[in-house]
């Protein structure tokens, strides 16, 4: 009898979000949109899932020990995956709960090894189960050097660092990290994006701001000086940071610079500027003098505190600059956030799908019609429709994409989280 209850409720809500589609496509279609056009480009776009959310950026390299560099991971929701296998096993269902084919973004202290590996000396077959893993699942996987929570990172500098043999050491990791990129985007064909984010930076007021620009400028120019076919090369600029509040080395303008005049990809990660600043306005602007960038979906509060994303305005203004400046082929998207007060699953799955949300809500607009509006000067037609945009039915078309891809729809994906909490992560 209960089977028989499912199987028919399965089939009525089948039916129902059958007809909240259908009407949707006619609303839309009354505006010049395809909707299912609109579902095809979307399931084009692969988001590069962030590994350290899924662990609070812990890593296999030094079990238990401490985050440093300004990365904290708050709260202490039971559990968090403890080695690589139990890491993959979430990620997999992660991606089971996301509509359309997607990437991992994987750190180099995530490396699997029977005795210690600095981090100069890492090598592709250190990650030989994750490409394995990887080209089972079919997803294309990005990579990162860690300059952080490490004893020759603990005085808040590494690639900018004053003694040139610690300047060294983190230049070699920078190198080997690469060719792990290289090595992923040859055995997975398809590219890996490999960024640099170091913590270098004061606290308070320094007296020189160019000396260390001009070491990073000299141990980047080393890092990136063998041209690499399969690995694309991204620099990471931040405003500020835990231990680096009133100095940045890797600041946006000297990435920005870095980045056009050594034609390497920019990434512009939502939370790492001012709380009211936003990064929707840049994206058009550095398009005209880079070939591609990366975007790292965040959310700061009040600082770069790298909250779980949630479809808001700031999310929504993003995902619509990438449509309108027909950027989606030119801009490599991936989460960047880590959460450990919820499920770690939950987290991954809910800022995912928001991100998603927010692509098709922006897939979705009359762009041609509004575009026209604008150069014949009907200013008023155009903001009408844009606010006539904000009611239109969009969920329904989401629902019907999580259907098209088999996926739960609605909060039904919260069923089988909680469902894998009591049978898997309780164990733990």
């Amino acid at each position: 009898m209960t089977n028989t209850i499912e199987r028919f409720a399965k089939q009525t809500a089948g039916t129902f979000h059958q007809t909240s589609y259908e009407i949707a496509r006619e609303h839309y279609a009354t505006l010049g949109v395809n909707t299912d056009q609109a579902l095809a480009r979307l399931d084009k776009i692969a988001l590069s899932l962030h590994c350290w959310q899924g662990d609070d950026v812990g890593g296999f390299e030094n079990p238990g020990g401490e985050l440093t560099g300004g990365i904290a991971a708050t709260g202490n929701y039971p559990g968090k995956a403890r080695n690589a296998e139990e890491l993959r096993k979430d990620l997999d269902l992660a991606y089971s709960l996301l509509p359309g084919s997607h990437r991992l973004n994987l750190h180099a202290i995530y490396l699997e090894s029977d005795h210690k590996v600095e981090r100069n000396a890492i090598e592709p077959r250190h990650f030989t189960a994750w490409k394995d893993w990887a080209k089972a699942g079919k997803h294309g996987v990005d990579f990162n050097p860690t300059c952080f929570s490490h004893p020759l990172a603990n005085d808040g500098f590494t690639l900018a660092h004053r003694d040139p043999s610690i300047r060294q050491f983190w230049i070699e990791h920078c190198i080997a990290s690469r060719k792990i990129g290289e090595y992923f985007g040859q055995e997975l064909g398809t590219p890996a994006v490999t960024n640099i984010w170091i913590p270098d930076g004061y606290k308070d007021t320094p007296a020189d701001r160019g000396a260390p620009r001009r070491r990073l400028l000299e141990a980047l120019d080393q890092v990136l000086a063998e041209k690499l076919p399969h690995n694309l090369d991204a620099v990471e600029p931040k405003l500020f940071g835990i231990g680096s509040e009133s100095y940045v080395t890797g600041s946006m303008e000297f990435y920005t610079a870095y980045a056009v005049s050594r034609k390497v990809l920019l990434t512009l990660d939502s939370g790492h500027f001012h709380p009211t600043e936003t990064i929707a306005d840049k994206i058009s602007a550095l398009l005209l003098y880079l070939d591609q960038m990366l975007l790292h979906v965040s959310r700061g509060v009040r600082w770069d505190s790298d909250h779980v994303v949630t479809y808001g305005d700031d999310l929504q203004a993003i995902a619509q600059e990438l449509v309108r400046a027909d950027a989606l082929e030119r801009v490599h998207i991936g989460l960047d956030y880590f959460d450990a007060s919820i499920n770690r699953i939950a987290a991954w799955t809910i800022g995912a799908r928001s991100t998603l949300k927010a692509l098709l809500v922006a897939l979705l607009e009359p762009r041609e019609t509004l575009q026209q509006m604008e150069i014949e000067g009907d200013f008023s037609s155009r903001l009408a429709l844009q606010e006539e945009l904000k009611g239109m039915p969009a969920q329904a078309v989401w629902d019907q994409f999580c259907q098209q891809n088999n996926v739960p729809v609605g909060m039904d994906f919260m069923k089988v989280i909680k469902q894998y909490e009591q049978t898997e992560l309780s164990k733990r």
